[in-house]
Protein backbone atom coordinates (compact mmCIF):
# COMPACT_ATOMS: atom_id res chain seq x y z
CA UNK A 1 0.00 0.00 0.00
CA UNK A 2 0.99 3.39 -0.55
CA UNK A 3 2.19 5.10 2.53
CA UNK A 4 -0.35 8.47 3.57
CA UNK A 5 2.67 10.88 3.56
CA UNK A 6 2.63 10.66 -0.38
CA UNK A 7 -0.30 12.63 -0.85
CA UNK A 8 -2.00 12.42 -4.37
CA UNK A 9 1.30 11.42 -6.16
CA UNK A 10 0.40 7.87 -8.10
CA UNK A 11 2.38 5.52 -8.03
CA UNK A 12 3.09 3.61 -11.73
CA UNK A 13 4.16 0.09 -13.31
CA UNK A 14 8.26 1.25 -13.66
CA UNK A 15 8.28 3.41 -10.41
CA UNK A 16 10.99 2.55 -8.33
CA UNK A 17 10.38 3.45 -4.48
CA UNK A 18 11.48 2.42 -0.76
CA UNK A 19 9.28 0.29 0.80
CA UNK A 20 9.05 -0.55 4.90
CA UNK A 21 7.12 -3.25 6.47
CA UNK A 22 7.39 -6.77 6.09
CA UNK A 23 8.40 -7.50 2.51
CA UNK A 24 8.04 -11.61 2.63
CA UNK A 25 4.74 -11.94 0.82
CA UNK A 26 3.46 -14.24 2.69
CA UNK A 27 -0.24 -14.25 4.04
CA UNK A 28 -1.02 -10.90 6.16
CA UNK A 29 1.80 -9.29 5.43
CA UNK A 30 1.51 -5.49 5.03
CA UNK A 31 4.51 -3.46 3.13
CA UNK A 32 4.50 0.48 2.88
CA UNK A 33 5.90 2.63 -0.37
CA UNK A 34 6.99 5.75 1.56
CA UNK A 35 9.27 7.15 -0.84
CA UNK A 36 9.30 7.36 -5.25
CA UNK A 37 12.30 7.54 -6.84
CA UNK A 38 12.62 10.70 -9.36
CA UNK A 39 11.69 9.39 -12.94
CA UNK A 40 14.03 8.89 -15.54
CA UNK A 41 11.73 9.39 -18.17
CA UNK A 42 7.54 9.49 -18.29
CA UNK A 43 5.64 7.68 -21.16
CA UNK A 44 2.15 9.50 -21.20
CA UNK A 45 -1.00 9.11 -23.86
CA UNK A 46 -4.06 11.12 -23.83
CA UNK A 47 -7.05 9.35 -25.29
CA UNK A 48 -7.54 12.02 -27.65
CA UNK A 49 -5.20 14.44 -29.97
CA UNK A 50 -6.62 18.04 -29.09
CA UNK A 51 -5.99 19.47 -25.91
CA UNK A 52 -9.67 21.09 -25.93
CA UNK A 53 -11.29 18.02 -25.65
CA UNK A 54 -12.40 16.85 -21.93
CA UNK A 55 -11.08 13.38 -22.80
CA UNK A 56 -8.34 14.88 -24.42
CA UNK A 57 -6.72 16.46 -21.54
CA UNK A 58 -7.02 13.20 -19.10
CA UNK A 59 -3.01 12.86 -19.54
CA UNK A 60 -2.22 9.06 -18.62
CA UNK A 61 1.23 7.91 -17.24
CA UNK A 62 2.12 4.29 -19.12
CA UNK A 63 4.77 3.40 -17.48
CA UNK A 64 7.82 5.24 -15.31
CA UNK A 65 11.79 5.02 -16.38
CA UNK A 66 11.71 2.99 -19.22
CA UNK A 67 14.24 3.63 -21.79
CA UNK A 68 12.99 1.25 -24.82
CA UNK A 69 9.38 1.19 -26.65
CA UNK A 70 8.97 -1.76 -28.28
CA UNK A 71 6.19 -1.20 -31.14
CA UNK A 72 4.66 -5.10 -32.14
CA UNK A 73 3.05 -4.75 -35.29
CA UNK A 74 1.86 -7.56 -37.19
CA UNK A 75 3.36 -8.04 -40.67
CA UNK A 76 -0.80 -9.45 -41.40
CA UNK A 77 -3.43 -10.09 -39.96
CA UNK A 78 -4.52 -7.46 -38.86
CA UNK A 79 -1.98 -5.65 -41.70
CA UNK A 80 0.38 -3.09 -39.94
CA UNK A 81 -0.65 0.33 -38.96
CA UNK A 82 1.94 3.01 -40.05
CA UNK A 83 -0.19 5.88 -38.48
CA UNK A 84 -0.10 4.33 -35.14
CA UNK A 85 3.53 3.28 -35.60
CA UNK A 86 4.47 7.02 -36.25
CA UNK A 87 2.31 7.90 -33.45
CA UNK A 88 4.29 5.87 -31.08
CA UNK A 89 7.08 6.88 -32.41
CA UNK A 90 6.28 10.51 -31.67
CA UNK A 91 5.20 9.70 -27.94
CA UNK A 92 8.67 7.82 -27.62
CA UNK A 93 11.15 10.26 -28.89
CA UNK A 94 8.80 12.87 -26.90
CA UNK A 95 9.57 11.07 -23.90
CA UNK A 96 13.31 10.15 -24.61
CA UNK A 97 13.04 6.72 -25.00
CA UNK A 98 14.74 5.03 -27.53
CA UNK A 99 11.98 3.23 -29.84
CA UNK A 100 12.23 0.07 -31.57
CA UNK A 101 10.01 -1.93 -34.04
CA UNK A 102 8.94 -5.41 -33.41
CA UNK A 103 7.17 -7.03 -36.21
CA UNK A 104 5.31 -10.04 -35.43
CA UNK A 105 3.84 -13.11 -38.03
CA UNK A 106 7.27 -12.62 -40.18
CA UNK A 107 5.92 -16.08 -41.53
CA UNK A 108 2.76 -14.38 -42.77
CA UNK A 109 4.19 -11.09 -44.94
CA UNK A 110 7.87 -9.89 -45.93
CA UNK A 111 8.55 -6.53 -43.97
CA UNK A 112 9.45 -4.77 -47.33
CA UNK A 113 6.93 -2.43 -47.90
CA UNK A 114 6.83 -1.62 -44.16
CA UNK A 115 10.44 -0.55 -43.77
CA UNK A 116 10.12 1.16 -47.30
CA UNK A 117 8.27 3.55 -45.42
CA UNK A 118 10.51 4.13 -42.73
CA UNK A 119 13.17 3.99 -45.21
CA UNK A 120 14.55 7.96 -44.05
CA UNK A 121 14.85 7.14 -40.14
CA UNK A 122 17.50 4.62 -38.69
CA UNK A 123 14.61 3.04 -37.06
CA UNK A 124 16.07 -0.46 -35.72
CA UNK A 125 13.62 -3.47 -36.07
CA UNK A 126 13.63 -7.39 -35.39
CA UNK A 127 11.41 -9.66 -36.98
CA UNK A 128 9.58 -12.72 -35.25
CA UNK A 129 8.02 -16.03 -36.44
CA UNK A 130 6.35 -18.15 -34.16
CA UNK A 131 9.00 -20.88 -35.70
CA UNK A 132 11.93 -19.40 -35.01
CA UNK A 133 14.37 -18.55 -31.51
CA UNK A 134 13.69 -14.75 -30.35
CA UNK A 135 17.23 -14.56 -29.62
CA UNK A 136 17.38 -11.06 -31.99
CA UNK A 137 14.41 -9.43 -29.33
CA UNK A 138 16.38 -11.07 -26.51
CA UNK A 139 19.80 -9.03 -27.05
CA UNK A 140 17.67 -5.91 -26.79
CA UNK A 141 15.49 -6.58 -24.62
CA UNK A 142 18.79 -7.28 -22.20
CA UNK A 143 20.09 -4.40 -19.51
CA UNK A 144 16.78 -2.50 -20.40
CA UNK A 145 13.04 -1.55 -18.79
CA UNK A 146 11.34 -1.97 -22.11
CA UNK A 147 7.68 -1.09 -22.96
CA UNK A 148 5.59 -3.26 -25.51
CA UNK A 149 2.81 -1.31 -26.74
CA UNK A 150 0.58 -2.41 -29.56
CA UNK A 151 -2.89 -2.92 -31.22
CA UNK A 152 -4.93 -6.25 -29.80
CA UNK A 153 -4.70 -8.86 -32.14
CA UNK A 154 -0.93 -8.13 -33.42
CA UNK A 155 0.56 -11.19 -30.89
CA UNK A 156 2.10 -9.37 -28.35
CA UNK A 157 0.76 -11.41 -25.38
CA UNK A 158 1.81 -14.52 -27.39
CA UNK A 159 5.31 -13.04 -27.64
CA UNK A 160 5.15 -12.10 -24.04
CA UNK A 161 4.59 -15.71 -22.90
CA UNK A 162 7.18 -17.29 -25.12
CA UNK A 163 9.59 -14.46 -23.17
CA UNK A 164 8.65 -14.86 -19.95
CA UNK A 165 6.61 -18.42 -20.28
CA UNK A 166 5.35 -18.05 -16.67
CA UNK A 167 3.86 -15.04 -17.37
CA UNK A 168 0.38 -16.73 -18.52
CA UNK A 169 -0.65 -13.69 -20.62
CA UNK A 170 -4.48 -14.17 -22.25
CA UNK A 171 -4.08 -14.94 -25.73
CA UNK A 172 -7.01 -13.80 -28.11
CA UNK A 173 -8.09 -14.31 -31.67
CA UNK A 174 -7.93 -12.06 -34.44
CA UNK A 175 -11.74 -10.58 -35.20
CA UNK A 176 -13.29 -11.22 -38.86
CA UNK A 177 -12.76 -7.73 -39.79
CA UNK A 178 -9.13 -7.77 -38.91
CA UNK A 179 -9.49 -6.28 -35.59
CA UNK A 180 -7.69 -8.13 -32.49
CA UNK A 181 -9.88 -8.69 -29.28
CA UNK A 182 -8.32 -6.83 -25.92
CA UNK A 183 -6.79 -9.83 -23.83
CA UNK A 184 -5.02 -7.66 -21.78
CA UNK A 185 -6.42 -5.67 -19.59
CA UNK A 186 -3.44 -4.15 -17.51
CA UNK A 187 -0.19 -3.47 -17.47
CA UNK A 188 2.55 -5.24 -15.68
CA UNK A 189 6.06 -5.54 -15.31
CA UNK A 190 7.46 -9.16 -15.72
CA UNK A 191 11.33 -9.83 -14.84
CA UNK A 192 13.54 -11.09 -17.75
CA UNK A 193 17.46 -12.38 -17.59
CA UNK A 194 19.12 -9.13 -17.62
CA UNK A 195 16.25 -6.82 -18.08
CA UNK A 196 12.40 -6.36 -17.64
CA UNK A 197 9.61 -5.81 -20.03
CA UNK A 198 6.04 -4.31 -19.34
CA UNK A 199 3.47 -5.70 -21.30
CA UNK A 200 0.56 -2.93 -21.82
CA UNK A 201 -3.00 -3.72 -22.91
CA UNK A 202 -3.86 -3.47 -26.33
CA UNK A 203 -4.68 0.01 -27.24
CA UNK A 204 -6.69 1.08 -30.54
CA UNK A 205 -4.77 4.69 -30.66
CA UNK A 206 -2.26 6.81 -28.50
CA UNK A 207 -3.28 10.28 -28.23
CA UNK A 208 -1.21 13.29 -28.56
CA UNK A 209 -2.55 15.82 -26.93
CA UNK A 210 0.13 16.00 -24.08
CA UNK A 211 2.83 16.67 -27.11
CA UNK A 212 3.48 20.20 -28.26
CA UNK A 213 3.94 20.62 -32.16
CA UNK A 214 7.45 21.25 -31.87
CA UNK A 215 8.05 17.37 -30.64
CA UNK A 216 5.50 16.30 -32.94
CA UNK A 217 7.81 17.47 -35.52
CA UNK A 218 10.65 15.81 -34.00
CA UNK A 219 9.36 12.46 -33.95
CA UNK A 220 9.76 12.84 -37.37
CA UNK A 221 13.47 12.77 -37.92
CA UNK A 222 13.61 13.20 -41.70
CA UNK A 223 11.54 15.79 -42.13
CA UNK A 224 13.01 18.29 -38.95
CA UNK A 225 16.10 19.38 -41.36
CA UNK A 226 13.81 20.36 -44.27
CA UNK A 227 11.68 22.66 -41.53
CA UNK A 228 14.93 24.92 -40.95
CA UNK A 229 14.49 26.43 -44.66
CA UNK A 230 11.31 27.02 -43.87
CA UNK A 231 9.98 31.30 -44.02
CA UNK A 232 9.50 32.71 -40.38
CA UNK A 233 6.69 30.93 -38.62
CA UNK A 234 5.70 28.73 -41.08
CA UNK A 235 2.93 26.34 -39.25
CA UNK A 236 4.10 23.19 -41.79
CA UNK A 237 0.80 22.63 -42.84
CA UNK A 238 1.66 23.63 -46.68
CA UNK A 239 -1.49 26.22 -46.72
CA UNK A 240 0.84 29.06 -47.34
CA UNK A 241 2.66 27.20 -50.22
CA UNK A 242 6.28 27.99 -49.16
CA UNK A 243 6.87 25.02 -47.12
CA UNK A 244 10.22 24.00 -46.55
CA UNK A 245 8.90 19.96 -45.96
CA UNK A 246 7.36 19.81 -49.43
CA UNK A 247 10.50 21.67 -51.62
CA UNK A 248 12.13 18.46 -49.46
CA UNK A 249 9.30 15.91 -51.11
CA UNK A 250 9.36 17.67 -54.22
CA UNK A 251 12.98 17.36 -54.16
CA UNK A 252 13.06 13.39 -53.61
CA UNK A 253 14.39 13.53 -50.35
CA UNK A 254 11.65 12.51 -48.00
CA UNK A 255 8.64 10.38 -48.62
CA UNK A 256 5.14 11.99 -49.67
CA UNK A 257 3.86 9.77 -47.50
CA UNK A 258 5.66 10.49 -44.29
CA UNK A 259 5.05 13.92 -44.83
CA UNK A 260 0.97 13.27 -45.25
CA UNK A 261 1.40 10.99 -41.75
CA UNK A 262 2.69 14.08 -40.32
CA UNK A 263 0.16 16.97 -41.20
CA UNK A 264 -2.78 14.44 -40.30
CA UNK A 265 -1.25 14.41 -36.79
CA UNK A 266 -0.52 18.08 -36.69
CA UNK A 267 -4.28 18.39 -38.26
CA UNK A 268 -5.24 15.91 -35.69
CA UNK A 269 -3.89 17.87 -32.89
CA UNK A 270 -5.47 20.63 -33.80
CA UNK A 271 -8.92 19.25 -33.22
CA UNK A 272 -10.33 20.68 -36.82
CA UNK A 273 -9.95 17.22 -38.09
CA UNK A 274 -13.20 15.23 -37.96
CA UNK A 275 -11.41 11.61 -39.45
CA UNK A 276 -8.64 12.14 -36.99
CA UNK A 277 -8.00 8.69 -36.31
CA UNK A 278 -8.19 7.49 -40.18
CA UNK A 279 -4.28 7.45 -40.60
CA UNK A 280 -4.72 4.58 -37.35
CA UNK A 281 -5.60 2.53 -40.72
CA UNK A 282 -2.70 2.97 -42.72
CA UNK A 283 -1.11 0.37 -44.41
CA UNK A 284 2.54 -0.21 -45.32
CA UNK A 285 3.20 0.16 -49.02
CA UNK A 286 -0.22 2.50 -49.32
CA UNK A 287 -1.49 5.96 -47.68
CA UNK A 288 -0.86 5.84 -44.36
CA UNK A 289 -4.24 7.64 -44.46
CA UNK A 290 -6.73 4.77 -46.12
Amino acid sequence: MRARELGRHGVVVGDRVDIVGDVSGSPGSLARIVRIAERTSVLTRTPDDYEDAVEGRQERVVVANADQMVIVNALADPPPRTGFIDRCLVAALDAEIEPLLCLTKADLAGPEHLLDYYAGLDLPYVLCRPDAPLDPLLERLTGRLSVLVGHSGVGKSTLVNRLVPDAERAVGAVSAVGKGRHTSTSAVALRLPGGWIVDTPGIRSFGLAHVTADSLLHGFPDLVEASTKCPPNCDHTGAGGTCGLDALVAAGGADPRRLASYRRLLSSRAGDDPTRDAEEAGRAGADPGE
